[in-house]
């Protein structure tokens, strides 16, 4: 995760070397907020990434002199299907509808989103669907 780690953090300052170019030359607020914001999301998992690739160690992946062999092994579990992201999606789509629409559209978004992390939740404990 080194790598990756150190792919987000560089795009993450470059991003806020610019951002505060682009502010101080244009002075205009919608683009250098939507660079500010584009700072954090490099940010934001780089430094993720950075504090897992310290505390786990080096992956093979990570090794320049790696060899094939020392990438095998147990990979982890995924997750199966699930229809909780969907509905996850769908309630945060009818929030923002509400913010165009009106305000009656956070009723059924805000208890799709509740619905799906409840259900998420609950799926994640007992192992999900199989």
């Amino acid at each position: 995760m080194r790598v990756e780690a150190k792919i987000l953090l560089w795009l993450g300052l470059f991003f806020g070397i610019m951002c505060a170019v682009y502010w101080t030359w244009s002075m205009e607020n919608a683009g250098g907020v939507m660079m500010f914001f584009g700072t954090g999301l490099c940010l934001l998992p780089g430094s993720y990434y950075y504090w897992w690739s310290r505390r786990m160690g080096p992956r093979a992946e990570d090794d320049p002199n790696a060899t094939q062999e020392s990438g095998a092994g147990y990979v982890d579990a995924f997750p199966g299907s699930s229809i909780f992201p969907f509905t996850l999606g769908m309630g945060a789509f009818c929030i923002v509808l509400a913010m165009v629409f009106g305000s009656w559209m956070l009723i059924p978004g805000l208890a799709l989103v509740i619905w799906a992390a409840l259900g998420g939740i609950a799926e994640g404990r007992r192992g999900g669907t199989r």
